[in-house]
C-alpha cells in the first residue's frame, strides 16, 4: 500500500504547472512590503489584511489569502530581516528539492488547513472573538522541519559563531511546538493548541513513509563525497561526457542539456533522476 506522501508526489508529477515558482520570493516580499506599510500607517496595513472573521464575514474576502502577507511581531526590524531571510532560503531549498508544484502544494494545503480552522473557531466562538484568530507563524516553523527532514547534517551557525547541524535545531523547533501547545492548553486558548498541531499534521502528511526516521533516526545520504562533489562532479564529466545521468531510463545531461535531473533524498544512496522520472521511481533502499 502506497503511502500518503508517495501520492503527493504522483500527484505533483502528473500536474507540473499547478506550483507557483519561487512562491517563497513573493511571501517575503509581501511580509516586507507590509512592514514598511505599518511603520506608516500604525500597523493599519496589517489591520487591513490579518486574517480576522469580523471581516470577512462583512466581505472582506481578501483577507483569506492576504493573512499570509502579515509579518510577525516581536522581532524588530533586524530580527525580521533575519527570520525573513532564512525561510526565504528555506523555501528556495525546498522548492529546489522537491520541485514547485510539490513546495506549493505543501504551503498552500498549510494556509488552507489555517483558514478552516479560523472558520470553524469563527463559528464556535463568534466572529469577534480572538481565539478565531489565525496566522500561518507556525507553517513557516514547519518549513524548517522539513528541511531539517531533508537536510538534517547541513550546520548552520548560532548566533554567527557555533556550528550546529539541521536536525537538532528542529528539535528545539519542535520543542517549541510542545511548549506552546502546553501553555495554551493551560490557559484554554484552543487556537494555540490548534494550529501548532495542524501545521504539524501538515509536515506529517509529507513525511509520512518516513516519519519514525526523520531527525537523526536514520541514515541519511551523507558521506566524505559530498564534501568534494564539485570537484568529483568536474573529474565524472571529464572521464564518462556527462555528469547526470537518470537511474531509470539512462537519459544524460550531454543527449538533452535542456532537460532537469534532481537526487531523490529517498533512496539509499547518490541516485539521479530526471523530470520524468524524480516522482515515478521505486525507491531505492
Amino acid at each position: 500500500m502506497r503511502s500518503i506522501d508517495t501520492w503527493l508526489d504522483r500527484f505533483c508529477y502528473k500536474h507540473p504547472r499547478l506550483g507557483i515558482p519561487d512562491l517563497m520570493k513573493y511571501v517575503v516580499i509581501g511580509n516586507i512590503v507590509v512592514y514598511l506599510l505599518d511603520m506608516f500607517s500604525g500597523y493599519a496595513c496589517s489591520a487591513m489584511l490579518a486574517f480576522i472573521p469580523a471581516g470577512i464575514l462583512r466581505g472582506q474576502i481578501w483577507r483569506l489569502v492576504s493573512f499570509i502577507f502579515v509579518p510577525p511581531t516581536g522581532y524588530g526590524a533586524i530580527g525580521l530581516a533575519l527570520f525573513l531571510y532564512m525561510y526565504y532560503m528555506i523555501g528556495n531549498m525546498l522548492e529546489r528539492e522537491w520541485g514547485t508544484t510539490k513546495f506549493t502544494l505543501y504551503y498552500g494545503i498549510g494556509v488552507a488547513a489555517n483558514i478552516v480552522v479560523g472558520l470553524v473557531l469563527t463559528l464556535i466562538y463568534g466572529p469577534n472573538h480572538p481565539y478565531a484568530v489565525v496566522d500561518i507563524t507556525y507553517l513557516n516553523m514547519s518549513l524548517f522541519l522539513a528541511f531539517a527532514a531533508l537536510y538534517p547534517d547541513l550546520r548552520f551557525l548560532l548566533f554567527f559563531i557555533i556550528p550546529v547541524k539541521a536536525k537538532w535545531l528542529a528539535w528545539i523547533d519542535l520543542a517549541f511546538f510542545a511548549l506552546s501547545i502546553l501553555s495554551s492548553l493551560l490557559r484554554f486558548y484552543w487556537v494555540g493548541v490548534i494550529v501548532p498541531i495542524v501545521a504539524l499534521l501538515n509536515f506529517l502528511l509529507f513525511f509520512s513513509s518516513s516519519a519514525a526516521r526523520i531527525f537523526g533516526r536514520f541514515r541519511h545520504q551523507h558521506s566524505r563525497q559530498t564534501i568534494n562533489f564539485k570537484k568529483a562532479a568536474r573529474e565524472a564529466k571529464r572521464d564518462k561526457g556527462y555528469l547526470h545521468k537518470c537511474a531509470v531510463c539512462g537519459i544524460t545531461d550531454a543527449d538533452d542539456p535542456n532537460m532537469e535531473f534532481r537526487y531523490c533524498s529517498k533512496c539509499n544512496g547518490y541516485y539521479c533522476y530526471c523530470m520524468k522520472h524524480i516522482n515515478d521511481h521505486i525507491h531505492i533502499q
